[in-house]
């Protein structure tokens, strides 16, 4: 698998050059903005960077599954599947920050296995696979030592997500760390596994959010669950926990089980 894995990681790779040639001329430029059904919103930057991907997954590896944030599963049930997200953090994009990235995630039985976080205007790349350490932009990087949880800097996906059905949770960790920011989406778990921030943690999450994630952060020394402590897997990540250090994850999962 080792030789596959390299295959893809490489081909991961064409896949964001690829999705980024197609958002970039579209970033800060008028663009029309749809609501989707869950009133989130889309634009052809979204739609068309899926579609080159899709396009190119099934002229070189017909037999593999595909699930996109826009267009759906075909063959979910393959041994080997992409999960896209083509824009996350749209809203982001739609106002003219470059805090988005496009998520690339390949699984193997539903456990992911390489993971790109890309981010096409500032030409910012994370490559995790399996088993090896985590590069950006061909350089390894590792997470930050921080055994201190009120020490800690959290990123989570926004301010209103205090006042949903987690809010209590998310409040009882968010409360309780150094410094909280918010609204960075994928991009997040990248600073992670530099070693800016020590804490991301986000619920509601799809699988096309989650699955590019895990490789990323793992490959850089991190830690990375869902809220009950359980590994990262297709269908396990909804709501979704990474740490810089180990340290200070069983914490986290602590405030947040209450």
């Amino acid at each position: 698998m080792t030789g596959d894995l390299q295959t893809f990681a490489d081909f991961a790779g064409e896949l964001a050059d690829r999705a980024g040639d197609f958002i970039r001329p579209l970033f800060r430029q008028p663009i029309e903005i749809v609501s989707k059904a869950d009133e989130s919103p889309v634009t052809e930057a979204d739609r068309g960077a899926e579609r080159v991907m899709r396009g190119l997954i099934g002229e070189r590896f017909p037999d593999h599954g595909i699930v996109g944030e826009e267009f759906g599963a075909e063959n979910p049930d393959a041994k080997w599947v992409w999960h896209l997200d083509p824009i996350d953090g749209t809203k982001s994009f739609i106002t003219g920050s470059a805090q988005f990235v496009t998520l690339i995630g390949l699984t193997r039985y539903g456990k992911p296995v390489v993971g790109v976080i890309n981010q096409p205007v500032n030409g910012e790349r994370w490559l995790g696979v399996s088993g090896r350490p985590t590069v950006f932009n061909g350089r390894a990087v590792t997470t930050r030592a921080c055994a201190d949880l009120g020490a800690a800097a959290l990123y989570t996906w926004g301010a209103e997500c205090l006042e949903g059905e987690n809010g209590p949770a998310l409040r009882r960790l968010t409360e309780s760390v150094g410094l909280r920011r918010f609204s960075a989406d994928g991009y997040a778990y990248g600073l992670l596994a530099m070693g800016f921030v020590d804490i991301v943690v986000d619920d509601d999450l799809k699988p096309h959010d989650y699955l590019a994630l895990a490789p990323v952060v793992e490959g850089a020394g991190g830690r990375i669950s869902d809220w009950d402590g359980r590994a990262i897997e297709f269908g396990v990540g909804a709501r979704t926990l990474a740490c810089g250090d180990a340290a200070i994850h069983a914490r986290a999962l602590e405030l947040l089980r209450g």
